[in-house]
């Protein structure tokens, strides 16, 4: 059984299938992991392509059929997997869709990942990415402030909004810890699947938790940081920009046990 499988609509692709989408830029995607065939917060991931398709296409595909795709995917691999499901105009970039339109779903498969094991140095960078709600294609600049960032010696970039509030990172949300609770930051960012998750379990655990807008000025009077995606819950975070952090591992844990908390769900 292979552990990479690329399906469209369900079906594997060829090559003139994939030939339309090598340069494509106007599409979002959710990335997720499965474990045992199943999958956490899948939820959300419906509700996050549901809310991108109709912003970016003025319409979305039915959840019932997103879950046959989704099913037709992971029964094609191992128990354990990286799924990213991408969707797109079939109209392609720079025209107009007529409304009836459809869009159509690319989902790829590969081996299963955790993310790096940290802990993660992160440059401060200015950047607004836009349309920040939406995981969407084409973002050029992620991984050139990536590259950039890892050749002035950090592991990777943390943006700054022109407002100079941390927002989020290259792939990665970001969330704090003031020593009592966890703190989201409060800016322009994408709300990623894992951070919906870990929010509502540390919820039900009765954890405490604040929005806020934090800046780099701030950055010393907390306790700790980590990133977090699809990949994993909490990697810790000892520096951004010039400012030291502890590794909180305490903090780290919690956010892994909460996202151990979320049940395990067949697509």
């Amino acid at each position: 059984m292979s552990s990479f499988v690329v399906h469209r609509d369900g079906r594997a692709v060829t090559a003139e299938d994939l030939a339309p989408l090598v340069f494509a830029g106007h599409a979002h995607f959710t990335a997720l992991q499965v474990r045992d065939g199943r999958v956490r917060g899948l939820d959300l991931h419906l509700e996050r392509l549901r809310a991108a398709s109709v912003e970016m296409f003025g319409r979305a595909l039915p959840d019932d059929r997103v879950l046959s795709h989704l099913r037709t995917a992971v029964a094609a691999g191992p128990a354990d997997l990286s799924l990213t499901a991408t969707v797109y105009s079939p109209v392609g970039e720079f025209t107009v869709a007529p409304p009836e339109m459809e869009p159509r779903m690319l989902i790829r498969t590969g081996p299963a990942a955790s993310g790096p094991a940290g802990p993660l140095a992160l440059a401060t960078v200015t950047h607004e990415r836009f349309l920040p709600s939406v995981k969407h294609v084409g973002e050029a600049a992620k991984t050139h402030l990536l590259r950039r960032a890892v050749a002035e010696g950090f592991d990777d970039a943390a943006f700054v909004d022109r407002r100079g509030r941390l927002s989020e990172a290259s792939i990665w949300n970001l969330a704090f810890w003031d020593g009592d609770a966890v703190v989201w930051p409060v800016a322009g960012m994408l709300h990623g699947t894992m951070m919906g998750i870990v929010r509502r379990q540390l919820e039900r655990a009765g954890v405490p938790q604040h929005n806020r807008e934090v800046t780099p000025a701030d950055l010393p009077d907390l306790a700790g940081a980590v990133v977090m995606n699809s990949w994993t819950p909490a990697i810790a975070v000892h520096r951004i920009g010039p400012h030291p952090l502890p590794q909180a591992p305490a903090f780290v844990q919690l956010l892994h046990r909460a996202h151990q908390a979320e049940p395990l769900t067949l697509p």
